[in-house]
């Protein structure tokens, strides 16, 4: 098998999921609990927090653990939304969000709020004089994505941190879910106020990840209860989860110099062979995420694809997995300015370090088969 879905999931590594099992066994204590088994649970969450803080250079205080990237983005929006409400009802977004941004977004503007949804170019970027002319005195909040899952784009969050450097008061939240171990996001010296993450886009468990959310920052929580996580996140704490998380993010950082090297090697040697086959249209921008390689044959929806590759047991996938199966899916490709049919034509492939060359040399061999085949049908 391989496995090139790696921006919808990965799969846990092995030692990982083995520290996930023994603490799941050994300290299974409500961390609020008062005795010795809760107090061993609240020291190893607490371990976990410092871990992924020196990681990424940033305050323990600054970690919030959450369940994800959808409960990240929504915890940065309506926790934005809902404790800046007396200062103003404005919100500004890129065209190609994420689903858990671009809904979130939604849900206020059917409570009243205003929000503009910033064009993107050729490349998938905002354009930062129509950033600066879309601010008003109701501005509360920009949300980005640093990576778009689809694309690989990037956006200019430095630029954009520039500009905001002269509206102190607005919230900058960024999607970061594809970003950790990619890019390089520098927190604790940016303008970002808030950045989420995502455990399960860099080989930890599913339901594991955190916010960034910088001192001073405030935010109203979603979720009421026992008063967790500072009185952001409510509820019994994710104690193997967190663990995992930390570890798996150790692992990451400790193999990001050579994984990117790797990465962007493999990328080229996909996007080199795509760019010599009829009918095939590469749509990743040159600057773009090292992982990221979205494509498709002319007049040959992307599903089709997807199913050839998967009979020869090659894992890919069209858009992001939040929205691929919705008719209504998100199409960053029609944002950039291609056409409705090239847009349905898209297939990603996405990497992680588990890959390898020699897979990138199976896929080659087995879409030459697969693209022959295709490109005959007009």
């Amino acid at each position: 098998m391989i496995y090139f879905d790696n921006a919808a999931t990965t799969k846990i590594e092995s030692t990982v999921l083995s520290t996930y099992q023994s603490v799941s066994e050994n300290y299974f204590g409500n961390p609020s609990s008062l005795h010795q088994l809760g107090e061993h649970s609240q020291q190893l969450l607490s371990q976990s927090r410092k871990q992924i803080a020196h990681i990424m250079n940033i305050s323990e205080g600054e970690i919030y653990f959450t369940s994800g990237g959808t409960e990240g983005d929504n915890l940065a929006i309506k926790g934005t939304a809902i404790e800046k409400m007396n200062y103003g009802r404005h919100v500004i977004t890129a065209s190609t969000e994420h689903p858990a941004v671009i809904k979130s977004l939604e849900q206020l503007e059917n409570l009243g709020w205003d929000v503009t949804y910033l064009p993107v170019d050729k490349e998938g970027k905002i354009d930062i004089d129509e950033l600066e002319n879309a601010i008003t005195k109701e501005t509360v909040l920009v949300s980005l994505m640093a990576v778009n899952s689809e694309t690989g784009s990037l956006q200019p969050l430095k630029k954009v941190g520039e500009l905001l450097e002269h509206y102190p008061s607005i919230h900058f939240h960024v999607d970061a879910v594809q970003a950790v171990g990619k890019i390089d996001l520098n927190l604790n010296s940016s303008r970002i106020d808030m950045a989420v993450f995502s455990g399960h886009k860099f080989h930890a468990p599913k339901g594991t990840g955190f916010i960034y959310v910088k001192a001073g920052r405030q935010l109203a929580p979603l979720m009421s209860g026992g008063g967790q996580e500072n009185n952001l996140r409510s509820g019994t704490e994710n104690v193997p989860g967190s663990v995992a998380l930390a570890k798996a993010l150790r692992l990451l950082m400790e193999k990001k110099t050579d994984s990117k090297v790797e990465l962007v090697k493999m990328k080229n040697l996909i996007i080199d062979y795509l760019s010599t086959l009829d009918k095939v249209t590469v749509f990743t921008p040159k600057e773009s995420a090292p992982h990221i390689i979205c494509f498709g044959i002319k007049n040959i929806r992307g599903e089709v694809v997807v199913h050839a590759l998967e009979r020869e047991d090659i894992y890919t996938s069209t858009t992001s997995a939040c929205s691929s199966k919705k008719k209504d899916k998100i199409h960053a490709i029609a944002e950039m300015g291609y056409t409705k049919s090239e847009a349905e034509s898209a297939v990603r492939i996405s990497l992680s370090y588990l890959n390898t060359e020699q897979e990138v040399d199976v896929f080659k061999k087995v879409f030459n088969e697969i693209h022959s085949q295709l490109k005959l049908i007009e």
